[in-house]
């Protein structure tokens, strides 16, 4: 199978607290503003790592189990992924927990009851968590709708 790779390039200007700085993204489908102020206090519409590796937790754990669903001849009209990084700052910043939250809508090969071992199932093949796990604590809250 071939290898592929992305990148994000940072330009950053001026001391940490003071500074600022803006990722963008290889294939030119972003352009983020970042700052520490925004990172550790309140956004103010400026991303952060952990708001960056969310996108990343998010986008592949929902394409993680709707392949997963597929192998299982089951789907969903629409899935609404969720991922909370818990970050603590205190004498550095330590990224705790992701949290997965997966609201399914019009279920179908699949009931709601085996419908949280199935999202469980996608968590462990997904390859974000897997390049996760050992860090932070991971977690898989499900709803059907």
């Amino acid at each position: 199978m071939p290898s592929f790779e992305r990148h994000c390039d940072v330009t950053w200007e001026g001391p940490i607290r003071e500074g600022k700085g803006e990722a963008v993204a290889g294939t030119g489908a972003f352009r983020l503003p970042v700052t520490f102020l925004s990172r550790v206090e309140q956004p103010g519409g400026k991303t952060s790592p952990e708001e960056l590796i969310a996108a990343a937790h998010a986008a592949c754990f929902a394409m993680a189990l709707t392949a997963t669903m597929g192998r299982r001849n089951a789907s969903a009209r629409r899935l609404k992924v969720t991922a909370t990084i818990e970050a603590e700052f205190e004498a550095g910043i330590k990224i705790k927990a992701s949290h997965l939250k997966v609201t399914a809508e019009g279920l179908q090969g699949v009931t709601a009851e085996t419908f949280p071992q199935l999202a469980r199932d996608a968590e462990q093949a997904c390859p974000v968590s897997n390049a996760l796990r050992g860090s932070l604590a991971i977690d898989v809250e499900t709803q059907v709708v």
